[in-house]
């Protein structure tokens, strides 16, 4: 399967549909932090959701045609609740409120030519925000902990919630695990209130950036399945 996943530097969507055999690919404006420069397109993704030809930093061109696939990742700055202070004349001046406005348009187009792309099928993901009430609700809302492999999975059993809407896919199925105690795993903040995972790594914008490995590998076995065999054939 031709697989495209936009908007991704960490690689980590792209490497799970890699590790089951399919020909997955990462498109960003940014160098991977994920390490493989042959799988990367660098460049604008709404030009590399077309298919046809792509060239990966390698130098070599690939013919993928019509994408099987596409799973992206659009920026999520202006589109998050989180940012609502932002878009609020309570707080701002108003030349700033009106440039987050523009802001947020320009990215709800962004958001929105990735939903209609002409793919056979389609996975835009982002967090609760600005699309859920502008478009439509997500399909799907998903937190990392509902793919760990157990409570004891430090690197999974987390919430922050994530949106997925699709386009001939079916909402990836959970593991059933309880919700995590924040305060347990994070502690308290001053005001009293349990500290999330999202007021943890704040700061951190390609933490909070990368798909968590549960669910990049929920998202591979699910909608790509293992085909190692098949491509060996």
């Amino acid at each position: 399967m031709k697989v495209l996943v936009a908007c991704e530097e960490s690689q980590e969507v792209c490497k799970a549909f890699r590790a089951l055999g399919h020909e997955a690919y990462s498109c960003d404006i940014q160098e991977p932090s994920g390490g493989h420069f042959e799988w990367h397109i660098l460049g604008d993704a709404l030009k590399a959701i077309d298919g046809g030809q792509v060239t990966t930093m390698d130098g070599e061109t690939h013919d993928v045609g019509k994408w099987d696939l596409l799973i992206a990742h659009p920026p999520c700055t202006y589109l998050s609740n989180v940012a609502g202070i932002h878009f609020s004349l309570k707080y701002r001046s108003s030349e700033y409120v009106v440039e987050r406005w523009k802001n947020r348009g320009l990215s709800a187009v962004f958001f929105m030519k990735f939903l209609l792309a002409n793919a056979e099928r389609i996975a835009v993901e982002n967090p609760v925000g600005f699309m859920n009430t502008a478009f439509r609700s997500a399909d799907q809302t998903i937190h990392p902990y509902m793919f760990a492999e157990s409570e004891n999975d430090v690197e999974n059993y987390v919430t922050k919630a994530t949106c997925l809407w699709l386009v001939n896919l079916h909402p990836l199925q959970t593991n059933g695990l309880a919700k995590p105690d924040n305060g347990k795993l994070f502690g308290k903040l001053p005001s009293g209130k349990n500290r999330t995972w999202e007021d943890t790594y704040s700061r951190k914008a390609k933490v909070r950036s990368k798909t968590f490995p549960g669910i990049a590998k929920a998202m591979a076995e699910q909608w790509g399945g293992d085909i190692r065999e098949d491509a060996a054939e």
